[in-house]
Protein backbone atom coordinates (compact mmCIF):
# COMPACT_ATOMS: atom_id res chain seq x y z
CA UNK A 1 0.00 0.00 0.00
CA UNK A 2 1.47 3.31 -1.08
CA UNK A 3 1.58 6.11 1.48
CA UNK A 4 2.61 9.73 1.46
CA UNK A 5 3.99 11.78 4.35
CA UNK A 6 2.76 15.38 4.25
CA UNK A 7 2.73 18.19 6.75
CA UNK A 8 0.57 21.28 6.97
CA UNK A 9 2.62 24.06 8.60
CA UNK A 10 4.43 21.45 10.73
CA UNK A 11 1.42 19.27 11.60
CA UNK A 12 2.41 15.96 9.97
CA UNK A 13 0.36 13.05 8.67
CA UNK A 14 0.59 9.71 6.92
CA UNK A 15 -1.81 9.74 3.97
CA UNK A 16 -3.54 6.85 2.23
CA UNK A 17 -5.56 7.99 -0.79
CA UNK A 18 -8.44 6.02 -2.33
CA UNK A 19 -7.58 2.67 -0.70
CA UNK A 20 -9.31 -0.37 -2.19
CA UNK A 21 -12.51 -1.39 -0.35
CA UNK A 22 -10.93 -4.68 0.69
CA UNK A 23 -8.23 -2.72 2.51
CA UNK A 24 -10.72 -1.32 5.02
CA UNK A 25 -9.01 -2.77 8.05
CA UNK A 26 -8.61 -1.49 11.59
CA UNK A 27 -7.45 2.05 10.80
CA UNK A 28 -7.30 3.03 14.46
CA UNK A 29 -4.77 0.29 15.13
CA UNK A 30 -2.92 1.16 11.93
CA UNK A 31 -2.70 4.77 13.11
CA UNK A 32 -1.05 3.77 16.38
CA UNK A 33 1.55 1.71 14.54
CA UNK A 34 2.24 4.06 11.63
CA UNK A 35 2.35 7.25 13.70
CA UNK A 36 4.82 5.92 16.26
CA UNK A 37 7.86 8.19 16.02
CA UNK A 38 10.48 5.52 16.72
CA UNK A 39 8.99 2.34 15.30
CA UNK A 40 6.64 3.55 12.54
CA UNK A 41 6.63 6.19 9.85
CA UNK A 42 6.08 8.85 12.50
CA UNK A 43 3.24 11.40 12.40
CA UNK A 44 0.60 13.27 14.37
CA UNK A 45 -2.12 11.33 12.57
CA UNK A 46 -3.21 8.94 9.84
CA UNK A 47 -5.53 10.30 7.13
CA UNK A 48 -7.65 8.19 4.77
CA UNK A 49 -9.26 10.03 1.86
CA UNK A 50 -11.56 8.88 -0.94
CA UNK A 51 -12.86 10.81 -3.94
CA UNK A 52 -16.60 10.14 -3.87
CA UNK A 53 -17.81 12.69 -6.44
CA UNK A 54 -16.35 14.80 -9.23
CA UNK A 55 -19.37 17.00 -9.96
CA UNK A 56 -19.46 18.55 -7.48
CA UNK A 57 -15.95 17.67 -6.31
CA UNK A 58 -16.22 15.95 -2.94
CA UNK A 59 -13.80 13.80 -0.92
CA UNK A 60 -14.54 11.80 2.20
CA UNK A 61 -11.82 12.20 4.82
CA UNK A 62 -11.15 10.19 7.98
CA UNK A 63 -8.43 11.28 10.39
CA UNK A 64 -7.08 9.09 13.18
CA UNK A 65 -4.89 10.60 15.87
CA UNK A 66 -1.59 9.05 16.86
CA UNK A 67 -3.28 7.27 19.78
CA UNK A 68 -5.88 5.71 17.46
CA UNK A 69 -8.75 8.00 18.41
CA UNK A 70 -10.86 9.60 15.68
CA UNK A 71 -10.56 13.33 14.98
CA UNK A 72 -13.86 15.08 14.27
CA UNK A 73 -12.04 18.09 12.80
CA UNK A 74 -8.43 18.61 11.80
CA UNK A 75 -7.80 21.73 9.78
CA UNK A 76 -4.28 20.83 8.70
CA UNK A 77 -5.28 17.29 7.70
CA UNK A 78 -8.04 18.77 5.55
CA UNK A 79 -5.64 21.27 4.01
CA UNK A 80 -3.18 18.50 3.16
CA UNK A 81 -6.02 16.42 1.69
CA UNK A 82 -7.00 19.32 -0.57
CA UNK A 83 -3.38 19.72 -1.71
CA UNK A 84 -3.26 16.01 -2.60
CA UNK A 85 -6.57 16.30 -4.46
CA UNK A 86 -5.00 18.86 -6.74
CA UNK A 87 -1.98 16.60 -7.35
CA UNK A 88 -4.06 13.47 -7.93
CA UNK A 89 -7.24 14.80 -9.55
CA UNK A 90 -6.45 18.35 -10.70
CA UNK A 91 -8.96 19.88 -8.27
CA UNK A 92 -8.51 23.42 -6.99
CA UNK A 93 -11.88 23.82 -5.24
CA UNK A 94 -13.76 21.03 -3.51
CA UNK A 95 -15.78 19.85 -0.54
CA UNK A 96 -14.18 17.73 2.16
CA UNK A 97 -16.51 15.58 4.24
CA UNK A 98 -15.13 14.79 7.72
CA UNK A 99 -17.22 13.38 10.58
CA UNK A 100 -20.45 14.35 8.85
CA UNK A 101 -19.47 17.98 8.19
CA UNK A 102 -18.60 19.28 4.72
CA UNK A 103 -15.77 21.83 4.65
CA UNK A 104 -14.97 24.07 1.71
CA UNK A 105 -11.40 23.88 0.38
CA UNK A 106 -9.45 26.00 -2.09
CA UNK A 107 -5.92 25.34 -3.34
CA UNK A 108 -3.92 28.21 -4.81
CA UNK A 109 -0.24 28.69 -5.59
CA UNK A 110 0.64 30.22 -2.21
CA UNK A 111 -1.61 28.46 0.30
CA UNK A 112 -4.28 25.85 0.88
CA UNK A 113 -7.48 27.03 2.57
CA UNK A 114 -10.28 25.17 4.35
CA UNK A 115 -13.36 26.38 6.17
CA UNK A 116 -13.94 25.73 9.87
CA UNK A 117 -17.29 26.10 11.60
CA UNK A 118 -17.32 27.93 14.93
CA UNK A 119 -19.73 26.62 17.54
CA UNK A 120 -20.24 27.38 21.21
CA UNK A 121 -17.87 29.79 22.96
CA UNK A 122 -17.69 29.80 26.77
CA UNK A 123 -15.58 32.36 28.67
CA UNK A 124 -13.73 31.25 31.79
CA UNK A 125 -14.38 27.55 31.38
CA UNK A 126 -11.59 26.23 33.63
CA UNK A 127 -8.75 27.72 35.64
CA UNK A 128 -5.19 26.66 36.44
CA UNK A 129 -2.20 28.20 38.18
CA UNK A 130 0.53 28.86 35.62
CA UNK A 131 3.87 30.16 36.87
CA UNK A 132 2.24 31.13 40.18
CA UNK A 133 -0.52 33.07 38.42
CA UNK A 134 -4.19 31.96 38.28
CA UNK A 135 -5.08 31.72 34.59
CA UNK A 136 -8.47 31.23 32.96
CA UNK A 137 -9.09 29.12 29.88
CA UNK A 138 -11.96 30.05 27.57
CA UNK A 139 -13.46 27.35 25.36
CA UNK A 140 -14.36 27.51 21.67
CA UNK A 141 -15.73 24.64 19.61
CA UNK A 142 -14.27 24.67 16.09
CA UNK A 143 -15.38 21.22 15.00
CA UNK A 144 -13.51 19.79 17.97
CA UNK A 145 -13.03 20.83 21.59
CA UNK A 146 -10.51 23.61 22.32
CA UNK A 147 -9.65 25.77 25.30
CA UNK A 148 -7.51 28.89 25.01
CA UNK A 149 -5.53 30.78 27.66
CA UNK A 150 -4.22 34.26 26.86
CA UNK A 151 -0.74 34.59 28.40
CA UNK A 152 2.07 37.14 28.37
CA UNK A 153 4.71 34.80 26.94
CA UNK A 154 3.96 31.40 25.38
CA UNK A 155 7.64 30.43 25.65
CA UNK A 156 7.45 30.67 29.44
CA UNK A 157 4.76 27.96 29.61
CA UNK A 158 5.51 24.33 30.39
CA UNK A 159 3.16 23.29 27.61
CA UNK A 160 3.40 19.55 28.20
CA UNK A 161 2.70 19.70 31.93
CA UNK A 162 -0.02 22.36 31.92
CA UNK A 163 -1.50 21.08 28.68
CA UNK A 164 -1.85 17.56 30.04
CA UNK A 165 -3.41 18.89 33.25
CA UNK A 166 -6.09 20.89 31.43
CA UNK A 167 -6.63 18.24 28.74
CA UNK A 168 -7.75 15.86 31.53
CA UNK A 169 -9.50 18.46 33.70
CA UNK A 170 -12.50 17.02 35.53
CA UNK A 171 -14.75 19.87 34.38
CA UNK A 172 -14.06 18.89 30.74
CA UNK A 173 -14.68 15.16 31.17
CA UNK A 174 -15.35 12.80 29.54
CA UNK A 175 -14.13 14.08 26.16
CA UNK A 176 -11.29 16.27 27.36
CA UNK A 177 -9.96 19.00 25.12
CA UNK A 178 -7.15 20.43 23.03
CA UNK A 179 -5.25 23.11 24.94
CA UNK A 180 -3.90 26.36 23.47
CA UNK A 181 -1.69 29.07 24.92
CA UNK A 182 -1.85 32.37 23.03
CA UNK A 183 -0.17 35.74 23.24
CA UNK A 184 -0.52 38.96 21.28
CA UNK A 185 2.30 39.45 18.76
CA UNK A 186 1.32 42.84 17.35
CA UNK A 187 -1.51 44.20 15.27
CA UNK A 188 -3.60 41.26 13.99
CA UNK A 189 -0.90 38.75 14.95
CA UNK A 190 -0.82 36.01 17.56
CA UNK A 191 1.66 33.44 18.81
CA UNK A 192 0.35 30.02 19.77
CA UNK A 193 1.41 26.75 21.33
CA UNK A 194 -0.94 23.76 21.32
CA UNK A 195 -1.16 20.55 23.32
CA UNK A 196 -3.25 18.20 21.19
CA UNK A 197 -5.64 15.60 22.50
CA UNK A 198 -5.10 12.33 20.65
CA UNK A 199 -1.46 13.11 20.02
CA UNK A 200 -1.03 13.67 23.77
CA UNK A 201 1.84 16.05 23.18
CA UNK A 202 2.58 19.51 21.87
CA UNK A 203 2.29 19.75 18.10
CA UNK A 204 4.07 22.23 15.87
CA UNK A 205 0.82 23.54 14.39
CA UNK A 206 -2.93 23.07 14.77
CA UNK A 207 -5.45 24.43 12.27
CA UNK A 208 -8.58 24.16 14.39
CA UNK A 209 -6.55 25.50 17.33
CA UNK A 210 -5.52 28.55 15.31
CA UNK A 211 -9.19 29.23 14.58
CA UNK A 212 -10.10 28.82 18.26
CA UNK A 213 -7.26 31.16 19.23
CA UNK A 214 -8.50 33.86 16.87
CA UNK A 215 -12.09 33.50 18.09
CA UNK A 216 -11.04 33.89 21.73
CA UNK A 217 -8.52 36.64 20.97
CA UNK A 218 -11.28 38.55 19.20
CA UNK A 219 -13.60 38.06 22.18
CA UNK A 220 -10.82 39.33 24.49
CA UNK A 221 -10.13 42.38 22.32
CA UNK A 222 -6.65 41.33 21.17
CA UNK A 223 -7.55 41.24 17.46
CA UNK A 224 -10.31 42.62 15.26
CA UNK A 225 -12.65 40.44 13.21
CA UNK A 226 -10.55 40.41 10.06
CA UNK A 227 -7.45 38.54 8.82
CA UNK A 228 -5.13 37.36 11.60
CA UNK A 229 -1.68 35.76 11.30
CA UNK A 230 -1.11 32.96 13.82
CA UNK A 231 2.56 32.14 14.44
CA UNK A 232 3.18 28.54 15.50
CA UNK A 233 6.12 26.50 16.76
CA UNK A 234 6.99 25.34 13.24
CA UNK A 235 7.71 28.87 12.09
CA UNK A 236 5.18 28.40 9.27
CA UNK A 237 2.29 30.72 10.20
CA UNK A 238 -1.35 30.02 9.51
CA UNK A 239 -3.74 32.75 8.42
CA UNK A 240 -7.30 32.90 9.74
CA UNK A 241 -9.95 35.15 8.19
CA UNK A 242 -13.75 35.38 8.40
CA UNK A 243 -15.77 33.65 5.69
CA UNK A 244 -17.36 36.48 3.66
CA UNK A 245 -20.74 34.72 3.43
CA UNK A 246 -21.08 33.86 7.13
CA UNK A 247 -18.39 35.77 9.07
CA UNK A 248 -19.86 35.19 12.52
CA UNK A 249 -19.85 31.39 12.35
CA UNK A 250 -17.28 30.29 9.76
CA UNK A 251 -13.57 31.02 9.38
CA UNK A 252 -11.09 30.24 6.64
CA UNK A 253 -7.72 28.86 7.78
CA UNK A 254 -4.88 28.76 5.28
CA UNK A 255 -1.17 28.17 5.02
CA UNK A 256 1.57 26.05 3.46
CA UNK A 257 1.52 22.33 2.74
CA UNK A 258 4.71 20.30 2.21
CA UNK A 259 5.10 16.83 0.67
CA UNK A 260 7.92 15.27 2.69
CA UNK A 261 8.31 11.76 1.25
CA UNK A 262 6.41 8.68 0.13
CA UNK A 263 6.84 4.94 0.28
CA UNK A 264 5.19 1.55 0.33
CA UNK A 265 3.89 -0.25 3.42
CA UNK A 266 5.18 -3.79 3.48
Amino acid sequence: MRFRKIHGAGNDFVFLSDPAPESDNDWAKEAEQLCARRTGVGADGLVISRLISTDPALLEVACFNADGSTATMCGNALRCTAWLARQDHGLTAMGLLMAGVTHEAVVDDDAVWVSAEVGAVHPRRVQAVINSRPTWFDSAYTGTEHVVAVVDDVDAIDTATVGRLIRHHADLAPLGTNVNFVQSAGSQELRIRTYERGVEAETLSCGSGAVAAVVIANMRGLVAQRTVTVHNQAGEPLTVRPHPDRPTRTQWVGGPVTHTFEGVLA
